[in-house]
């Protein structure tokens, strides 16, 4: 019996851009959203998202996971394909990767938005 890996889904926005950051995580079918997370862009809301994915995962105890998100920059960024240019998003690369337990590698794999649940939450959020 093979188990499979635990998958959170991650979102993040603002509104305007840059404007209020919200940000949302969905676990085994469970919507955790996230405000008061300040000011900044759609990348910076991204990080963010990305940043609670990885905290939720380590407070639920989960070793075997795997992060999946629509933000194709931030992906390649925290899966060092692609250079964190800039001081804001460099700061976001140096707390995600400092919240990583030695031994435990993170995946994180891009989706796309329709299939991003976080994202699906969000959405629904501001149709209310």
């Amino acid at each position: 019996m093979s188990s499979r890996p635990l998958k959170l889904f991650f979102d993040g926005g603002c509104r305007p851009n840059p404007g209020k950051i919200e940000a949302a995580v969905v676990a085994r079918g469970v919507s955790y959203l996230f405000d008061d997370l300040g000011q900044g862009s759609n990348t910076d809301a991204e990080w963010l998202a990305l940043i609670k994915a990885l905290e939720l995962a380590q407070q639920l105890g989960e070793r075997d996971f795997v992060l999946l998100g629509d933000a194709r920059a931030v992906i390649a960024q925290a899966n060092r394909q692609a250079k964190c240019r800039g001081a804001t998003v460099q700061a976001h690369f140096a707390r995600f990767a400092a919240l990583i337990q030695p031994g435990h590698p993170v995946r994180i794999r891009w989706i796309a938005r329709q299939q991003n649940l976080a994202g699906i939450a969000l959405a629904a959020r501001h149709e209310r």
